[in-house]
């Protein structure tokens, strides 16, 4: 009976052990896009061009993108229990998407979900689609 007990206290750490590990290797570092280049046919290309390309590429993907002040705007995604929060800055050369907050992601110490980092590229993507339309 001792040995079945130890055996069975050994399962459950080394479950334990892996729940912990899965959820840290879950965490990536935080990506963020930083002084990307607007690249756009329009000449010549205004800051409120940028910035209604941003909106278009971020309402598509489902992103509340709200203005903070000229070239600012903040972004923020709800998926099911998840909530992305992000600072944009743009201007008529470059743009860029800096994590500010975030709600069931795990972010820690500059690490985060990885689910994270695909919807900023997305967004990214999106965002420099928008801006070839112009």
């Amino acid at each position: 009976m001792k040995y079945a007990h130890r055996v069975l206290s050994a399962l459950c750490l080394g479950a334990s052990l892996l729940v912990i590990c899965g959820a840290a290797l879950a965490q990536v570092p935080v990506y963020d896009v930083t002084d990307a280049p607007v690249k756009s046919n329009k000449d010549p290309l205004t800051r409120e061009d940028v910035g209604k390309a941003i909106v278009r590429g971020g309402v598509g993907l489902g992103w509340k993108i709200e203005p903070a002040g000229p070239g600012a705007m903040i972004g923020t995604l709800h998926l099911r229990t998840h909530t992305a929060v992000v600072d944009i800055r743009y201007d008529t050369k470059s743009y860029s998407i800096k994590y500010k907050d975030s709600q069931n992601l795990n972010y820690a110490a500059g690490k985060i979900h990885k689910a994270y980092n695909g919807w900023i590229q997305n967004l990214d993507k999106a965002i420099g689609v928008q801006l070839q339309l112009l």
